[in-house]
């Protein structure tokens, strides 16, 4: 259950150091451990504390809190595993509850990188935030690469059929669409700090934090955009094969068809037939059957039908 206080840097505290000091707490605790000491904060909950309920992220003003949980994807599966953390926090500090070392990590990279001019409470949870999204930039990049690859293939013909991969793409798209959906709601909801918690010259890294979301989400649109233009793509390439298939089976069946009059004129025997009586009358069929074939395959040529 690490403590910190917000001096210029994060640095670790005992328990007992957070009651008296001067500076903004910072608290990481278990489920079980916030049961245990909550009297200490001090802070009345009014939101699901069992981590293993939460399914979003959300923020909920209280009279003495503001309380809240985050649902935060895994950046090697972003369908899949969530890091689950609820929150609460009043003007002295804030308490994470997390049963992971997820906010533990972040705290520790905070730490060990960030020296602030002005330390505040407003300042520690930005940097907190930002931490969360830091890899979401180079997802979106890599995804976007990927797309990329995709639609070449797709262009060249070597893929022939809708790629299985464009609906995971597309599903992880939509859970990052509604993940900064709820950030945005939660940024929101501390910038605009109905309990005066913060001070308002700092809520401004709030607002700096739902532009960078934005920038995000918009990425994201884009991307799920493209995602329907590379279905249309594919449906079209599938079109343009059918349509080569027809117009070749169409060109054979009308080189066929004199052919097949011929075929069938010549096999009704009649006697009266004078070229059946002719010893140049095979060579003669066979030559203008020839001069058929050909005459048809320079007229689609010309048509550009083949």
């Amino acid at each position: 259950m690490p403590y910190y206080l917000i001096h210029e840097r994060l640095d670790e505290c005992a328990r007992e150091e957070i009651r008296g000091a001067d500076a903004q707490f910072v608290a990481i605790l278990t489920h079980a451990e916030y049961a245990e000491i909550e009297e200490l904060f001090d802070m009345k909950i009014d939101i699901e504390m069992d981590l293993r309920h939460i399914h979003e992220t959300k923020a909920v003003v209280n009279i003495d809190s503001l309380t809240g949980t985050f649902n935060i994807p895994d950046h090697e599966n972003y369908s899949g595993h969530k890091f689950k953390i609820a929150f609460v926090l009043d003007e002295k500090g804030i308490v994470f509850i997390d049963d992971t070392d997820y906010t533990h990590m972040i705290m520790e990279r905070i730490r060990a990188s960030k020296k602030w001019k002005f330390p505040s409470l407003e300042r520690l949870i930005y940097d907190f935030l930002e931490e969360t999204i830091r890899h979401d930039i180079s997802l979106l990049e890599k995804t976007e690469q990927d797309l990329d690859i995709m639609e070449r293939s797709i262009m060249k013909g070597e893929i022939e059929q809708y790629p299985i991969q464009l609906n995971d793409i597309r599903s992880d798209l939509l859970d990052m669409h509604m993940h900064y959906e709820h950030l945005l709601d939660v940024a929101k909801e501390f910038e605009e700090n109905e309990n005066d918690f913060f001070d308002e010259r700092n809520t401004r890294y709030f607002r700096l934090f739902q532009e960078r979301v934005a920038r995000l989400e918009d990425n994201v649109d884009n991307l799920r955009d493209l995602i329907v233009q590379l279905r249309d793509l594919v449906s079209e390439q599938l079109s343009i094969k059918q349509n080569n298939i027809m117009t070749l089976l169409t060109v054979v069946t009308t080189i066929f068809m004199p052919l097949t009059l011929i075929a069938g004129w010549y096999g009704m025997n009649f006697v009266n037939m004078p070229e059946l009586y002719m010893a140049w009358g095979y060579p003669i069929v066979i030559i203008v059957s020839l001069m058929i074939v050909v005459g048809c395959l320079v007229f689609f040529k010309k048509k550009k039908w083949m």
